[in-house]
This record gives structure tokens, C-alpha cells and sequence, in this order.
């Protein structure tokens, strides 16, 4: 039986390491240098190394910073809350709340409705949308991507149109809906995990089939159920935690 790859052997030894209690949850671990030089390896091989314990949630790896042992309440992790009112925090000033700069990349097209997107927008496949693809970055590294789809019969004689482009920009669907006088309450999600495919993990900077979350939502104009607004969205399993429901104010 072949011998294990040198990045699995330096894996093991980190786990034993760290489950054995030698590193503390939050302290910081070996740099990729510091490991390649005590293994007689290249730097690489020990980025490969904290790939493996990433993937499997006793690392985590911040920016610029390092490594570290992932401890029960690890700052790096951000938190999802499902809001009732989304607007009141898009994107950046959600990660803005956890202390990390977020920042997207977008990119608009109109496209037609393949058939499980006109399904989720109660319209006929081959019908026009607007399709946008999201890469959401928080201290500039990519932790979500979204597809979003909006029918052009509904956005497309308005202003709000192109979802980043314009005097309404970036401020959510949930506002710039209500531009158009549509009011779309609260959204309906349909959440599992999945391994990434080949294309989310090269986009995020993980492993081919890591864990991620995927989310299915969809907005409906609440006066009279038809749907608005359509989005898949991918969430790095290592990054994110879903939190829904509101705790009640204490009197």
C-alpha cells in the first residue's frame, strides 16, 4: 500500500496535535513557511495541509492572518439572519455588524427562463429575465455567490431594471421592489447542503466538493402571490451559520 501524501501526513499530525489539546482553541498555528521548513516541504504542501483541516471544521483561515484552532464561538464565522424585513440589512452592512468589510462583484444580463427558473417565477420557460451573478467578499475574501432572476415583464418599463446599476443600487430586493409599489414581505427559503461543485469552489477558494450551504429563495409580491424575485445562493460551509427566528425583547 503506497505511503499517504506528504500534505495527509502533516494534516494527521496538526489534528493530533490540536485534539490533543497542544494548541488552544483561537491560538494561532504554524505559518505554511514554518511547516514547510520543519517537514523539509514546500510551503504549498503545508497550505494543502490546513486545506484538509479547514474542510473538516478544526481550522479556520483568515486573510493575510494566518491560521488558527477553530474555537465554539470563532469570529471568523458570520451569521445569516433571516430577516423579516431584508432591507433593513443588505449585505454590507450585515458583515459590517459582525466586523468585516463586505464588499460584491455583479454582473447583469438579460436571459430567458430556463425551466426550473420559470418554474419558481410562475412564468413560461423561454420568457425574458434579468439575470444577475453575485460574488459577495467579506476583507476581500469570497465567502457567497448568488444567481439572481427577476422577469423582465415586472422590472423591465422601471428604473429598477438593472438590480446594481442606477439611483437604487445595491439597497436589496426588498426596497427596490417596493420602487415599483410591490411589497415583497418576507422570502421564502429552501436551505440544504451540498458539496460545491468544480465552478463554486474555484470561485470561493476552497476545495472541490467542500461542504456549502445552498439556498433556493424566492420573493412574492404579497398582494397577489406572484413571484418577483428568484436567487440560488452558496454559502461556504467553513464561513456561515444560519440563524432564523427573533428573540424576544426582555421588559
Amino acid at each position: 500500500m503506497a505511503d499517504p501524501a506528504p500534505y495527509l501526513v502533516i494534516a494527521e499530525e496538526l489534528r493530533g496535535r490540536i485534539v490533543g489539546g497542544e494548541f488552544a482553541p483561537g491560538e494561532q498555528l504554524p505559518s505554511v513557511a514554518e511547516l514547510g521548513r520543519a517537514h523539509k516541504v514546500s510551503p504549498s504542501v503545508g497550505a494543502r495541509a490546513y486545506a484538509v483541516l479547514v474542510e473538516d471544521g478544526l481550522v479556520i483561515s483568515r486573510h493575510g492572518a494566518g491560521h488558527y484552532v477553530r474555537g465554539p464561538e470563532s469570529p471568523d464565522l458570520l451569521v445569516r439572519q433571516h430577516r423579516k424585513r431584508p432591507e433593513d440589512s443588505p449585505f454590507a452592512q450585515g458583515v459590517a455588524e459582525q466586523g468585516a468589510a463586505g464588499t460584491w462583484r455583479h454582473e447583469s444580463a438579460t436571459a430567458v427562463a430556463e425551466a426550473r427558473v420559470a418554474e419558481r417565477l410562475a412564468i413560461r420557460e423561454g420568457e425574458p429575465v434579468m439575470r444577475t451573478e453575485y460574488v459577495y467578499l467579506a476583507d476581500d475574501v469570497p465567502v457567497m455567490l448568488a444567481t439572481s432572476w427577476e422577469p423582465v415583464a415586472v422590472t423591465g418599463q422601471s428604473m429598477i431594471v438593472l438590480p446594481e446599476a442606477g439611483p437604487y443600487a445595491g439597497i436589496g430586493v426588498s426596497a427596490r421592489m417596493r420602487v415599483i409599489g410591490v411589497d415583497v414581505g418576507e422570502a421564502v427559503e429552501r436551505v440544504r447542503s451540498r458539496g460545491a461543485t468544480r465552478a463554486e469552489a474555484a470561485a470561493l477558494g476552497i476545495n472541490p466538493t467542500a461542504p456549502v450551504m445552498f439556498v433556493e429563495r424566492t420573493y412574492y409580491d404579497q398582494e397577489n402571490g406572484r413571484p418577483v424575485e428568484t436567487a440560488d445562493i452558496v454559502m461556504r460551509g467553513d464561513r456561515w451559520v444560519a440563524v432564523y427566528g427573533t428573540v424576544p425583547t426582555r421588559a
